[in-house]
């Protein structure tokens, strides 16, 4: 019995300088340890947040498309005669106007075609002034019944033949100055050209392919295909003087957002069968020249009535058990909750019913570092869409 009680004496004691051992530990921790200060005590807490203001945007329903920019007017220029390229009078890639002289292919021999076309003009007409004389001489002595038969019908036929020749030669000096003409290729109306393909010494001919191309930029035209659907419902909701009530708007790739610079618009005149889509092609003024052959833009089309709404990033709404709330910012930078009613999303932004006011900043990043009342640190983000 002497033995068991021994060996818990022992082990009793060893379990008290264990404790001991312990204890003296951390406090010597706590004595040697450095203290950290508070951060919050000093002002240094306070938690970053992105905030957007708060404005009334148009939520007006619209229809988008995706379209495509095509010039109204285009052309490859091609030689009409052949020769060796003179001159190439036109900068690439800068707007030329109509009638304006852009290339000259060698006209020395079309103008020496021309004066020998004009110099058989006049031979002919000489020619028929004597056919003409010897006629009239002949009708005169056939009255008087002078004159035979066959030699009055001679003289007619020369005659005849000599109108005819005037009229040959007429025509093969139209077709000379044609061709000289043509040896100055002209720009067919105003617009935009683009590479020169040829330059001063290269021969040319009918066959060739283009000299250049241009391209009508001003107006333009932006063409789109929407469903047989839409396009009855939109012809049934803007027909007559509910016409003028519509509103198109494109985005351009950069996002930029043109706005009433629509003129006009048609439609094709059939459903293509095999899609169900009806073509559209509209007209608009690009004095600004933002809107360039051959890009892509969105069409969005809707009512010129707006219908105006606070919207707020999805990201800036939080729920809770009570319901939904936004984090706003005063002019203080301190937040504070504010319960929202809600109504549609459109797009990523939801749109606020109640509970906000225009110009107010809400927090939409850094939400869950913030507390009701708390003082934070807010920068502001800009969400202006640039419209032209």
């Amino acid at each position: 019995m002497q033995v068991g009680k021994l060996k818990n004496r022992v082990i009793i004691r060893k379990v008290l300088v264990l404790l001991m051992c312990g204890a003296i530990g951390w406090y010597l921790k706590g004595k040697l340890t450095p203290q950290v200060p508070n951060m919050a005590a000093m002002g240094g807490g306070e938690p970053s947040v992105l905030v957007q203001k708060i404005t009334a945007s148009n939520i007006s329903p619209q229809a988008t498309y995706i379209a495509h920019v095509e010039p109204i007017k285009s052309v490859d220029l091609k030689p009409q005669v052949a020769g060796y390229v003179e001159k190439v009078l036109f900068e690439e890639g800068s707007q030329v106007n109509e009638g304006d002289v852009l290339i000259v292919i060698e006209q020395e021999k079309y103008r020496a075609t021309v004066a020998l076309r004009e110099a058989e003009l006049d031979s002919a007409k000489a020619n028929l002034v004597k056919m003409e004389r010897d006629y009239k001489r002949q009708v005169s002595l056939s009255k008087q019944n002078i004159a035979s038969k066959a030699t009055f019908d001679n003289a007619e036929s020369n005659y005849l033949q000599a109108k005819a020749a005037v009229k040959q030669a007429e025509a093969n000096l139209a077709l000379a100055k044609i061709d000289l003409d043509y040896t100055e290729i002209k720009a067919p109306f105003t617009g935009y050209i683009g590479k020169a393909l040829v330059r001063e010494g290269n021969y040319v001919s009918s066959n060739s392919t283009s000299l250049a191309r241009i391209v009508q930029v001003n107006p333009i035209r932006v063409a789109f295909s929407m469903t047989d659907k839409d396009f009855l419902n939109i012809r049934q909701e803007y027909s007559g003087e509910k016409a003028a009530n519509i509103r198109t708007q494109l985005v351009l790739p950069n996002g930029k957002i043109m706005q009433n610079h629509f003129m006009s618009r048609f439609t094709d005149n059939e459903v293509n069968s095999e899609t169900a889509t009806i073509a559209v092609y509209t007209e608009f003024n690009n004095d600004e020249g933002y809107l360039i052959p051959g890009n892509y833009v969105k069409m969005m089309i809707g009512t010129k009535d707006d219908v105006t709404a606070l919207l707020v990033p999805q990201a800036a709404v939080a729920q809770d058990e009570n319901g939904n709330y936004v984090v706003v910012v005063d002019e203080n930078d301190i937040a504070t909750e504010r319960r929202v009613v809600l109504g549609d999303v459109i797009g990523e932004n939801q749109v606020v019913m109640d509970g906000l006011a225009q110009d107010e900043r809400v927090v939409i990043q850094g939400l869950q570092k913030v507390r009701d009342g708390q003082k934070v640190r807010a920068s502001l983000i800009s969400t202006e869409e640039e419209e032209l």
